[in-house]
């Protein structure tokens, strides 16, 4: 080989490496790349619910999302924002952060 390749290959194994750590970090910081909610619960499930936790409309989602952790089993579910219950909680919630 010559060097100009040995180079070559070294910058593109470099270049991929960089953007590889570079989407793990991304994903180990939490920062989702896309929507996680794509079903939305409307049923009032207030009693179940532990915490919730708000997601503003960004660059790889432009909806909000809701995302409640229920207390016994963990799992998350998403909230449908626009159902009645769930924009009282997320009142409470922001007047809680002023």
């Amino acid at each position: 080989m010559t060097s100009s390749k040995v180079v070559g290959a070294v910058f593109v194994m470099l270049v991929a490496f960089v953007a590889f750590s570079e989407g793990m970090s991304l994903r180990s910081l939490g920062v989702e790349q896309h929507c996680r909610c794509i079903q939305t619960e409307s049923k009032i499930i207030l009693r179940y619910i532990e915490k919730v936790e708000l997601i503003t409309a960004n660059s790889h989602c432009d909806e909000a999302e809701i995302i409640a952790t229920l207390k016994k089993t963990g799992q998350q579910v998403c909230l449908n924002p626009e159902a009645p219950w769930v924009k009282k909680v997320i009142q409470r919630i922001l007047a809680k952060r002023r």
